[in-house]
């Protein structure tokens, strides 16, 4: 290791998840080409890696805010282009990172010379280390018990009141609650499936009531209405809510259904949506052995699919709706105008849509790996996601701010600004 070469992640090395650090590198020679890295490994073991040849100006100095990658996993100017261009060593992998309490370690390091391939060539000149904080500091994380399943529960600090939001996703994951809960809002996170999916003959909508009901009821939440977010099966949810249930306030759909998906929905011991039909021959191989299933979904708006498609013009909450263009689980983009339509035709003006063009279907809070493709979490196949890495990484920035202020403007509270720190 030398002692010259300096690597400097600013203002710290240690950060919240969705936090943007400063890459700086200093002590290399006038105009030395090198190699920056960063590599991680997920909760289950899959390592991610990222690597971007830069050339030092004349006082051997880098910084990633000005300067500009040659190649890579990246090219140009993206100061956090080591961390959304990460991708898995093997093929077909999401990243996982779900448990709040664990903060992810990202190793940077500088390699002298053109070095991109997986596996360094040469040893590092300077290395640095980047915890990611899912949980700031006096946020309260416990687990619930709902009867059926359990739920996750972030309480920011302080006394509140504070905005409640109800965080839905397909499957376990407690990131965007926790990152959520540090900006001032107490999140009840909850998966859609708690066993396996294929098991799954129906769906109750009373188990999310009860979540709901359990945020309403809490000390620290305000009584202006709550907010209900999902993306994939959880933004399908969400909407059902909206529908059916009193006192949802705003709703934010992400890449997901306009109907019913997957499995019959029931409310109060009846059926009230059918399943959105399938068509498995109409999903596309692809070379590399993954597949789009984009196709296979039937068209939410057709009369054979009337009976699944969710009634949004009951509902009274405010919509965000948030579609990514080259998503290819789902035709969201259409599913998107779709419902705002039939909301305005309703007579209502309570929708906002915003589609970001080449993002992926996986559109969570920023500065993760890109999830081009992986094993679908229903079909159990592998599958594209779609979407180019760099279009991506901005969209999640946009998408993640546009979530916040969204909730901070319809679910109003006397200390919605409270925000936790490390």
């Amino acid at each position: 290791m030398s002692h010259q070469v300096r690597l400097r992640l600013l203002p710290s090395a240690r950060c919240l998840f969705d936090e943007a650090i400063h890459v700086k590198v200093a002590g290399l020679k006038s105009g030395q080409v090198v190699t920056l890295r960063a590599r991680t490994t997920d909760e289950r073991g899959t390592a991610f890696h990222s690597a971007a040849v830069y050339r030092a100006n004349g006082s051997g100095e880098l910084d990633l805010r000005r300067d500009a990658a040659l190649c890579g996993t990246y090219e140009g100017v993206e100061p956090m282009g080591l961390l959304w261009s990460m991708r898995a060593a093997v093929p077909f992998k999401y990243f996982h990172w779900t448990k709040a309490p664990s903060p992810l370690v990202v190793r940077f390091s500088v390699h002298d010379g053109v070095d991109v391939e997986e596996e360094e060539r040469g040893g590092a000149v300077a290395e640095a280390t980047n915890e990611r904080v899912l949980m700031g500091e006096g946020v309260i994380r416990e687990v619930v018990d709902l009867g059926k399943c359990n739920g996750v529960l972030f309480t920011p600090p302080g006394e509140g009141p504070f905005p409640g939001v109800l965080d839905l996703s397909p499957f376990a994951s407690e990131k965007r609650g926790s990152l959520l809960a540090n900006k001032g809002f107490v999140v009840l996170t909850l998966a859609v499936f708690y066993g396996k999916p294929t098991d799954v003959k129906y769906v109750e909508l009373d188990r999310f009531q009860q979540a709901l009901r359990f945020l309403q009821q809490h000390a620290k939440v305000g009584s202006d209405g709550l907010g209900v977010i999902g993306r994939c099966k959880g933004g399908d949810i969400a909407l059902s809510l909206a529908a059916f249930v009193p006192g949802v306030r705003a709703v934010v759909w992400i890449n997901a259904c306009s109907a019913n998906i997957g499995a019959p929905l029931h409310y109060r011991g009846q059926e009230v949506l059918s399943s959105l039909t399938l068509d498995l021959s109409k999903i596309i191989p692809t070379p590399d052995g993954a597949n789009i299933v984009k196709y296979g979904a039937g068209d939410p708006d057709s009369e054979e699919n009337r009976t699944s498609l969710i009634p949004i013009e009951k509902a009274t909450a405010d919509f965000l709706l948030l579609a990514s263009e080259d998503g290819l689980n789902f035709d969201c983009r259409n599913y998107m105008e779709s419902m705002a339509a039939r909301l305005r035709r309703a007579g209502k003006q309570n929708v906002e849509t915003v589609c970001y063009p080449r993002a992926g279907h996986h559109l969570e809070p920023p500065y993760g790996p890109h999830c081009y493709s992986g094993v679908h979490g229903f079909l159990r196949i592998p599958v594209l996601w779609g979407g180019e890495p760099r279009a991506h990484g901005h969209a999640e920035v946009l998408a993640w701010k546009k979530v916040e202020d969204f909730f901070r403007n319809r679910l109003s509270c006397p200390h919605t600004n409270t925000k936790a720190k490390l």
